[in-house]
């Protein structure tokens, strides 16, 4: 019997200031609900930055580029902070393509920046 890895990971880091989230793998219809589940807490989370850190992303369809949509609105609706890094070149050129490139606020990656982390 062959068993499958599942292929989308996320995981969580909590700094003074800032959740960042690394999705890692292919994010498509069968990830999307279980990424907002571990989500919604920090989304609701307005006196903290979050950040998706997208750099081992490899795939995202219609239903992640949505989702990220969506958070940006809810986001944007409590004046919270949202910002992504580390956008692969193939999900920076959908993002490009379905015009939300514009609404995305780009975070420069931490360079062996030393920070506190509270929780992984």
């Amino acid at each position: 019997m062959r068993t499958t890895e599942k292929s989308f990971r996320v995981v969580k880091k909590r700094y003074e200031e800032e959740n960042i989230v690394y999705l890692i793998g292919d994010l498509d219809l069968a990830a999307a609900s279980d990424l907002e589940a571990e989500l919604e807490p920090l989304i609701n989370q307005g006196d903290r930055t979050l950040t998706l850190n997208l750099g081992e992303l490899k795939y995202i369809d219609s239903t992640g580029i949505g989702l990220i949509v969506s958070i940006l609105k809810r986001r944007a609706a409590m004046k919270a902070e949202f910002e992504v890094q580390d956008i692969p070149y193939s999900v920076q050129r959908l993002f490009d393509l379905t015009g939300i490139s514009g609404y995305l606020r780009k975070k420069p990656a931490q360079a062996g920046a030393e920070r506190k982390e509270q929780w992984t």
